[in-house]
């Protein structure tokens, strides 16, 4: 089977991959490279540029300062056809069965063509106005188009995959798609050195049983809910529970207590970043990310490949990946850190308990959130298609 890859970015230029989109651009790059072990070939499309011009310029300066609201030139209808030419003439040169765009929907909505085309992303964008900060403040022309742009684009593909149950429903229910077009099939962990069972049944085994390690790890420090870890971490503390919080990613926004580290944002295309981190996923107990607000997840799928519970909430596509009470815990958004607090203590203090917890971890990792079970399912849908 001859796919015809399409993402904004570059997928093989890791350099070029937007610093604040890091985690979709992995996930890009983890489809495509496992599809191809899987045996499909792989032509890529990409690299998209955004075009520029007086009329966006003009724009964005009227919104930011008549109305103090943001505009985004790249749900531009003059962007939008853009982004459907280049691809296009990308496409012209290659010989494929069919496309599959692994990013967001944006840049088939224009683009016409007679092989089926499958859309395979985290959420519908329009799930995430409102919901995101960046997608908060936008004017109603940008609103407008996103809307627009992205029903028509869903409306060109045979096939709608989302990562998660939430995603599948909102676009389901946002632009009317008919249930049998849509499928859900989680993303994966960004981890591409294999574990097995054997080795995290003795990494959990090693734990300290006497004191507690939780695990921070997220770029955006308020949205991941960064002050309420610290808070838990405190009131455990008080609680008599010898407890330690390590965070990497973000900094945070105020100075940090004696039982808090920070040890920056690792980057795992390095070495010290890559075997920084794997020590703090097989030795901390718990990942703490209380989100209030996430699309997907994927840090949570990595937390699971190394036997760590996950302490977060149930937001967005969150419970797709953990389950509540089985690899951990997922609480309102609101919750107390009482919640929190009560949670880890018991399941701490019972060490069968946290046992079968941190197991079932990564039994739901092996089973359903990795790469290559992920895109052999994906790579059965697209083949039915054809």
């Amino acid at each position: 089977m001859k796919i015809a890859y399409v993402t904004m970015y570059d997928v093989l230029d890791r350099e070029s991959w937007p610093k604040t989109q890091l985690g979709m651009c992995q996930a890009g790059y983890s489809i495509a490279q496992n599809l191809a072990n899987l045996g499909c070939a792989i032509e890529y499309v990409g690299g998209l540029q955004k075009k520029r011009s007086i009329v966006t310029k003009l724009k964005w300066e009227f919104y930011r300062r008549s109305q103090n609201r943001d505009y985004y030139r790249w749900a531009e209808p003059a962007i939008v056809k853009d982004f459907a030419q280049q691809i296009d003439r990308q496409l012209q040169s290659l010989d494929f069965d069919v496309i599959l765009c692994g990013e967001n929907s944006l840049p088939l909505a224009d683009l016409e063509v007679s092989k089926p085309l499958v859309l395979w992303t985290d959420a519908p964008l329009s799930a995430l106005i409102n919901y995101y900060p960046y997608l908060s403040n936008i004017c109603q022309e940008t609103r407008d188009n996103i809307y627009t742009f992205e029903k028509r684009a869903l409306d060109r593909c045979q096939t709608v995959i989302y990562a998660s149950k939430w995603a599948a429903q909102n676009a389901i229910e946002t632009y009317n798609l008919p249930e049998s077009k849509v499928r859900v099939v989680p993303w994966g962990a960004n981890w591409d050195v294999p574990t097995t069972r054997q080795e995290i049944e003795l990494e959990i085994s090693r734990r300290s049983s006497q004191s507690c390690k939780l695990l921070f790890l997220g770029v955006e420090w308020n949205r991941k809910g960064g002050d309420i870890a610290l808070n838990v971490t405190r009131e455990l503390n008080r609680m008599g529970l010898p407890t330690t919080l390590t965070i990497a990613g973000g900094p945070p926004t105020s100075q940090l207590p004696e039982f808090a580290k920070y040890v920056g944002y690792l980057k795992k295309n390095t070495k010290y970043g890559r075997d920084t981190l794997q020590i703090l996923l097989e030795t901390s107990h718990f990942l703490i990310l209380p989100t209030q607000a996430e699309s997907y997840g994927m840090v949570f799928c990595e937390a699971h490949q190394f036997g760590l519970p996950c302490l977060t909430t149930n937001v967005g596509g969150v419970p797709s990946i953990v389950q509540h009470g089985v690899t951990g815990f997922t609480l309102p958004k609101d919750a107390d850190i009482s919640h929190y607090c009560d949670a880890i203590f018991k399941t701490f203090n019972d060490s069968s308990g946290y046992y079968k917890m941190a197991i079932a971890a990564f039994d739901r990792y092996e089973k359903l959130l990795n790469w290559q079970s992920a895109c052999q399912t994906v790579k059965g849908i697209l083949k039915n298609l054809i």
